[in-house]
């Protein structure tokens, strides 16, 4: 009986190292950035989806796990100042990623939100990347993802979720204008500085959304015909956030690149999601 009792008690403690091998074994990408990447809720069949909130379909469970801090209308001023950062730095462990996504509302004149690139903006993104390098991370920086903006709109930062009335003044051609500017830049510039990854998010949504043109391109974003969708049943007419399969033709793309820069992430990339978003 003592026999028994040694020989299954060697057996609970082998699982119990195997489980938190396994576990250890398990790679965290902690996620942070604003609307376009952050979790929405998915009651009342509300269609809006970030990026950020299905990145995890696209790596293996056993592989990797997904942790996503994004939150609607934050830039990387204010994501600093309501202490959202300090929270993702208690939750850091070496040999994590953290993914760095921001320029959308620093682009915008409110005070708590506004940053300028080249200076504050920059200073931003180089915090984030330094602190986590120093808690044995490895930071990687996107700059912003492209905004369905075909026509000259002056108000195209300002509206990410404008309606009919507002959407009828706008004449659109063919051609995607861009919103951005100068706030492309700076993820690349301080990436170059530390010596660290970046991803043009920016140029592989252009591109996509480019080839789907001003019509094909409505269905990436919420582009919502009225009493169809009881989450928004006046409809919605919205350059800036993605719908479902939206989210995830972005989170692929980036996912395409991950895979390139990043040889360790690469072999955790769930192929079969990958193959059937890269149609």
């Amino acid at each position: 009986m003592k026999l028994k009792f040694i020989a299954l008690m060697c057996v609970v403690a082998a699982l119990f190292v195997f489980v938190s091998a396994t576990k250890d074994d398990v790679v965290t990408i902690h996620t942070i950035g604003d609307s376009t990447m952050a979790n929405k809720p998915l009651d009342n069949g509300n269609q809006e989806r970030g990026w950020g909130q299905v990145l995890g379909e696209f790596f293996n469970p056993d592989k990797v796990v997904v942790k996503n801090y994004a939150v609607n209308g934050r830039s990387s001023k204010s994501f600093i100042n309501e202490g959202r950062w300090d929270e993702v730095l208690k939750n850091i462990k070496p040999g994590d990623y953290v993914f760095i996504q921001f320029g959308h509302n620093d682009e915008k004149p409110k005070e708590d939100r506004h940053t300028d690139p080249g200076t504050t903006f920059d200073a931003n993104l180089r915090k984030f990347a330094v602190e986590a390098k120093e808690k044995g991370a490895i930071p990687v920086l996107f700059n912003s993802i492209v905004r369905r903006n075909f026509g000259h709109n002056k108000n195209a930062v300002a509206n990410d979720d404008y309606r009919k009335a507002k959407a009828d003044d706008i004449v659109e051609g063919d051609t995607l204008i861009d919103t951005h500017g100068a706030y492309l830049d700076s993820p690349r510039n301080v990436a170059k500085e530390l010596g660290i990854v970046f991803i043009d998010h920016n140029k592989l949504t252009h591109d996509f959304v480019q080839s789907l043109g001003r019509e094909g391109s409505k269905k990436v974003y919420m582009w919502i015909e009225p009493n169809t969708c009881e989450a928004c049943p006046n409809g919605r007419q919205d350059n800036t956030h993605l719908n479902v399969w939206g989210a995830h033709k972005v989170a692929n793309l980036a996912v395409q690149e991950i895979a390139k820069k990043i040889p360790a992430l690469k072999k955790a990339v769930n192929k079969k999601v990958c193959k059937q978003y890269n149609k």
